[in-house]
């Protein structure tokens, strides 16, 4: 497919250079003083989160790191271990990079080559990789004491962000075909359709070959995993049947809102799992939105831009209100998801609400609220500065109410930041994952439109 080359400038990438190392407030200010347009501040953003997946990717692997911590108050003992999920991100953020100049197109190709070249000797459950992976020798890291081995939904991610690679790189040279072959053998050998647990209409999990399916977390919706549907329906050599959408993921139609109760004069047509008010936290209009394009996504359920924009400006809404007082709260401040929080991690929603904003909850909903999403940006630049933006772009999360502000990231949410910005730019990913053959047939067959 023929994409458009997005290249800066020599003098461009100095601006973005010298404005990536402005973190001080009054730093800030000059540049709020007219230094930096709000295209400039665009491109720094997405140039400083990407970072996350090249310069602080895990060396061995080229992988994404689980998390990053860059204080020394609780030192890191595993900067070794990776995310599948979060390197699927990470993926799509190199493609990015590429597009955007911050590395060169032979730099991208040799860090996917390192990097494919350990999914295929890693650990493996039927062609699933874990949550988790030693980055040193690909062997699974267990993420609980019942979940070590393969995990579906993570490893969805991953492929999602796999076959944009491929579909990027297929008409290219030699070695770009060879990258784009590789892939597509990954991509064959999931077996999306063991993880139907012996044929039930749905799709499960986890599985391991110790604990076998001791988790028992069937995926039904609505939460972040209907892109394992999507790819589940889609797959060249383990189908699984449109019944398993309708009957597991949709629970026989019960996942559709038939209440035409509206909250901030917004309506989801989908009952989100256990968020009863306000939806659930804004990753689940994100994470399987990352390729899969909403923007004319239809099925019997739901209009799926239609959903993720009410969702994201019900989220929006309950922050401009802060029925619970929290410092900090406003129009130019605002995004509750799963994220670091004051005390451990937390799935931040209205329905669970800490007094913590996560960046990546306004970032990486661009595509859907612009303008709310732009004074957000610029709020936590120009007016928190150097509490919450470092080496790797925003913090994870912070709050202002509890003067909390840890410099600490996780690549499950610093990834959605770089690709849903440019997916609001130029709809790459989004044009890149929907070029692939097999997701239209899988789209067609689960019955959707787009």
């Amino acid at each position: 497919m023929n994409l458009p080359k997005i290249r800066t400038s020599l003098l461009f990438a100095g601006l973005v250079l010298v404005a990536s190392a402005c973190t001080s407030s009054k730093q800030a200010e000059d540049v709020a003083e007219g230094r930096i347009s709000d295209d400039s501040l665009f491109t720094l953003v997405q140039y400083k989160t990407f970072q996350y997946f090249w310069d602080g990717a895990e060396p061995v692997s080229g992988g994404a790191r689980e998390r990053f911590h860059s204080d020394n108050i609780y030192p890191q003992n595993d900067k070794h271990i990776i995310t599948s999920g979060g390197t699927g991100f990470g993926v799509m953020a190199i493609l990015v990079g590429i597009e955007r100049g911050f590395i060169t197109r032979e730099e991208g190709v040799a860090h996917l080559e390192k990097l494919v070249a350990f999914l295929e000797k890693a650990d493996r459950f039927k062609g699933v990789w874990p949550h988790w992976m030693n980055g040193e020798t690909g062997e699974v890291k267990p993420f609980s004491p019942n979940d070590d081995g393969g995990d579906l939904v993570e490893s969805a991610y991953l492929i999602q962000g796999l076959l944009c690679v491929r579909q990027y790189f297929k008409d290219g040279d030699d070695r770009e075909k060879a990258l784009a072959a590789h892939i597509d053998k990954l991509w064959r050998e999931v077996e999306w359709d063991w993880y139907r647990r012996g044929g039930k209409n749905v799709l499960y999990w986890h599985w391991s070959p110790d604990k076998e399916w001791k988790m028992n977390f069937a995926l039904e919706g609505y939460n972040e995993c209907l892109i394992t549907y999507v790819l589940a329906a889609s797959s060249p050599t383990h189908k699984v049947p449109a019944v398993a959408y309708h009957e597991g993921w949709a629970r026989g139609g019960k996942m559709k809102n038939d209440s035409t109760h509206q909250q901030y004069g917004y309506h989801l047509d989908l009952k989100h799992n256990g968020a009863q008010q306000f939806g659930g936290p804004l990753f689940w209009s994100h994470y399987s939105f990352l390729g899969l394009d909403p923007r004319k996504l239809k099925d019997q359920y739901a209009d799926y831009w239609q959903h993720n924009v009410n969702h994201t400006l019900i989220n929006y809404q309950y922050c401009v209100e802060n029925p619970k007082g929290y410092k900090g709260y406003g129009k130019d401040n605002w995004g509750l998801t799963a994220s670091y929080s004051v005390k451990g991690y937390a799935a931040h929603s209205p329905g669970e609400d800490r007094g913590v904003i996560t960046p990546t909850a306004a970032l990486s909903s661009f595509p859907y609220t612009p303008e709310q999403s732009m004074a957000a940006m610029k709020h936590f630049y120009f007016e928190l500065g150097d509490k919450i933006f470092g080496e790797y772009g925003f913090y994870d999360a912070f709050s202002e109410h509890e003067n909390w502000y840890l410099p600490r990231y996780l690549a499950i949410d610093q990834g959605p930041i770089v690709v849903m910005m440019e997916n609001y730019r130029t709809g790459l990913l989004w044009e890149l994952f929907m070029s692939c053959p097999e997701v239209q047939d899988g789209l067609r067959e689960l019955g959707f439109s787009y």
